[in-house]
């Protein structure tokens, strides 16, 4: 075990190596690779260089095998090179840093081959993940499925301009109700983003806000170079004079170097003796690298400010760093995305030692004996011995769950049904399922399940309006044994919770089955949230409700267009939209095993209040096809010349419509959509097979949609925008006559937005008529 100052030492030899691998990982990919397209490969040197130190504490002295983090986007290749160093990372991939098949630009859970406990990229939500995954945690604990002593910290490394992101208070807001704890942000406080210095009056504010909600703030202004100084004769004028300086003079000043401070310092404080002599005894270098010497890059404090963190209290770090630190870009107002040209790279290898063609050796120029110390210092670190993110048994899922009864019903009506079917049975698949939603509980039907398996807080709360023998439908009482996590109204942690629940199977050994709702024209209030979620490999069952101008009386505001083209356009998403119970019974089914599998994903159902009348089944033969994407609800006749293919909502009038041309259209197919996105994605995956050499094998669609005349006509029908279907004709070159709803929707009852917007049975007989004029 290496003594207080050898380990700093060991420290400071690996942050420089960690600065040196991940600035030469961004040269080679800029100006030695070969350029085919000619265009910038990109990457932030500076970014990087401001965070080595915070990541050499964390990583090789603060963190615990249990702990998880979520690294800040633009510093990804300093934690490839912590996995290097590691052994956990290959130079090959290293060299093709943003290259195919190499390292990623951004910390990737599914793109990258190193142990990434979080996805980032998309600034901010990287960072309040780490909450909702801290909540998460304690779900676990709280239902027996995780030992309070193997608690981890959830961390996030972040710029200081992820500050800006408004999904980072909302975040806050939520934890403070949810008595958040292990959760640790550190701030790499640079005070430069891409076009600006940070205003200097923030510093204070950020401090208030994470305060009010709960948080410890610990500042890390100095480090231990500048703290010796102030304690100096004429140390406080010179601690006053940093404390008071504007960020973009102390910037600028950075950049020009020691003269410069020389100047500056000797104009503004060298009427005091004692100060002047102070400055006059460091030379231009020193001087330079005293007033660099921030909190954020010294390793004594920040080793010092982690070991200091001894209970579960959420805590804020603000370490001052200097973006660039140790790189001739250290201070520029240019240095976000600007790179050291090949002179400066060379001479900072030579300052290190490292011989040309030795760039990419671990422990260039430090000789055997202590590349020998680092590699035995870094293997004993708890991070070293970090295991493996685990696989979680299945949970089972019923061969079917019941439908629903009743001859009139919606599909948001049927789902909630369904789930409290779920709740009040001893099923497993019962025990894992948790919900939650952004304060639309009631109203998107999750309450009977809510007040069957009961909301969730970790300490316990009473439902005051029950005590009170207030009548109400709602059983609001919360203890550790419930099921539903309640949040605010903000979309964006709803998807983040989602996201956190969705890994609790490779985080935490235990597979939860997460079921969330929401107003389904909000989905897009929360879409960047809803897409980091897919990226990393989350599972969970979006259920978005109500749908469409069907939400007749709610007006524009909430009535959703474009839902369908984001359930079809989201990667990592299945995404269906039922007309009837059955359906639903059969697609959640469907759900719940779809999100355990190993190439499985999310799902998402697109559902309405809109009740109609069921339809009645006379056979089982329609599931499989349901599942695909279609099926015929009406079989067409050998070489029809049309059929009405609807989705959704909308079923009635195009069953109606059915009826009424049925005679005039001889063989007249309808056709029930349940996932447009399904039924593209295997059309687009049967032509890049015979575009790619493979196996062909028509697609569900094809095979459905030659059983109609090469001529036929289709018309396609759904509340929601009418490119959801209107490529339908493409598959097996129909013509197409689409209709839906491509405008803001206003406030009406169903019949007269139907007949405004041509989607009652007129407007589906006209654009019948219109494919045989």
């Amino acid at each position: 075990m290496a003594g207080h100052d050898e380990k700093i030492a060991l420290l400071t030899q690996i942050e420089q190596r960690l600065r040196w691998l991940s600035s030469w990982m961004v040269h080679n990919a800029n100006n030695i690779r070969d350029k085919r397209d000619g265009l910038k490969v990109g990457g932030h040197q500076a970014s990087c260089a401001s965070m080595t130190a915070i990541m050499t504490a964390l990583y090789f002295h603060a963190l615990r095998p249990q702990d998880k983090v979520a690294v800040k986007p633009h510093a990804g290749p300093v934690l490839h090179a912590i996995h290097y160093l590691l052994g956990e990372q290959s130079r090959d991939k290293m060299e093709r840093f943003r290259g195919l098949g190499g390292v990623q630009s951004y910390p990737s859970r599914t793109k990258d081959t190193i142990p990434v406990d979080f996805s980032t990229g998309s600034v901010g939500l990287g960072v309040a993940v780490t909450a909702f995954s801290s909540l998460v945690q304690d779900y676990l604990i709280a239902r027996g499925q995780l030992a309070e002593t193997d608690a981890g910290r959830m961390i996030a490394l972040m710029g200081d301009a992820e500050l800006d992101e408004g999904n980072i208070y909302e975040c806050l807001i939520e934890g403070y109700k949810h008595d958040l704890r292990n959760c640790w942000w550190i701030v790499d406080y640079n005070r430069q983003s891409l076009d600006a210095t940070t205003a200097d009056r923030m510093f204070r504010r950020f401090d208030d806000i994470f305060e009010t909600c709960g948080w410890r703030v610990v500042t890390l202004k100095h480090g231990k170079l500048q703290r010796e100084v102030f304690d100096r004769p004429g140390g406080k004028a010179l601690e006053d004079w940093i404390e008071n300086c504007p960020n973009a003079d102390f910037a600028v000043l950075t950049y020009l170097g020691g003269a410069a401070w020389r100047e500056r310092l000797n104009r503004d404080l060298g009427d005091a003796k004692e100060t002047a002599d102070l400055i006059a005894a460091h030379d231009d270098a020193a001087l330079a690298r005293l007033m660099t010497n921030l909190g954020g890059h010294c390793l004594e404090t920040l080793t010092q400010a982690f070991d200091g963190i001894c209970d579960d209290q959420p805590t804020l770090f603000i370490a001052y760093t200097v973006k660039g630190y140790g790189l001739p870009l250290a201070g520029h107002k240019d240095n976000h995305s600007g790179m050291m040209n090949t002179a400066q790279i060379e001479s900072l290898r030579d300052d290190l030692g490292i011989l040309p063609g030795q760039e990419w050796d671990k422990w260039a120029g430090l000789g055997d004996n202590l590349a020998a110390r680092l590699d035995a210092f870094i293997h004993d670190t708890p991070i070293s011995h970090k295991l493996s993110e685990r696989s979680a048994p299945a949970v089972v899922v019923p061969d079917q769950l019941p439908v629903p009864e009743g001859a009139i019903q919606s599909t948001q009506a049927a789902f909630g049904r369904v789930l409290f079917d779920l709740a009040k049975s001893d099923e497993p698949l019962a025990d894992r399922i948790v919900t939650t939603a952004p304060d639309v509980t009631q109203t998107t039907n999750l309450g009977a399940f809510v007040n069957q398996r009961g909301l969730f807080r970790r300490q316990e709360l009473a439902d005051v309006f029950h005590k009170a023998r207030i009548p109400s439908t709602q059983k609001w009482a919360a203890t550790n044994a419930g099921q539903h996590i309640e949040l605010g109204i903000a979309e964006h942690n709803f998807f983040l919770l989602l996201t956190a629940l969705g890994l609790s199977a490779p985080h935490f050994g235990t597979r939860l089955l997460p079921v969330g709702t929401v107003y389904d024209p909000f989905i897009a209030r929360g879409l960047d949230a809803l897409n980091y979620g897919c990226y990393q490999d989350a599972r969970f069952l979006l259920v978005g409700t109500p749908s469409g101008i069907t939400l007749a009386g709610e007006g524009g505001a909430h009535q959703s267009i474009n839902t369908p083209l984001i359930g079809m356009g989201q990667p990592g998403l299945e995404s269906f939209e039922p007309a009837f119970a059955d359906e639903v019974a059969l697609m959640m089914r469907w759900a719940f095993d779809h999100m355990q599998a190993d190439e499985g994903s999310s799902v998402y159902l697109r559902l309405t209040t809109r009740q109609t009348e069921q339809h009645v089944r006379t056979d089982t033969h329609w599931k499989a096809n349901a599942l695909a994407g279609a099926y015929w609800l009406r079989e067409p006749g050998p070489g029809a010349k049309a059929a009405i293919a609807y989705c959704g909502a909308v079923a009635p009038e195009a069953l109606a419509a059915w009826e009424a041309l049925r005679d005039d259209v001889p063989g007249l197919g309808l056709l029930a959509v349940t996932s447009p996105d399904r039924l593209h994605r295997d059309w687009s995956r049967a032509r890049a097979a015979r575009w790619n050499g493979g196996t062909y094998a028509p697609s569900h669609l094809e095979t459905l949609l030659r059983q109609l005349a090469p001529d036929a006509g289709l018309v396609t029908v759904l509340d929601g925008s009418p490119a959801a279907l209107s490529w339908l004709g493409g598959v097996c070159g129909h013509r197409v006559s689409p209709l839906g709803t491509d405008r803001f929707g206003q406030t009406g009852d169903l019949v007269d937005l139907y007949r405004t917007y041509r989607l009652d049975t007129n407007a589906i007989i006209d654009a019948m008529a219109e494919l045989f004029l």
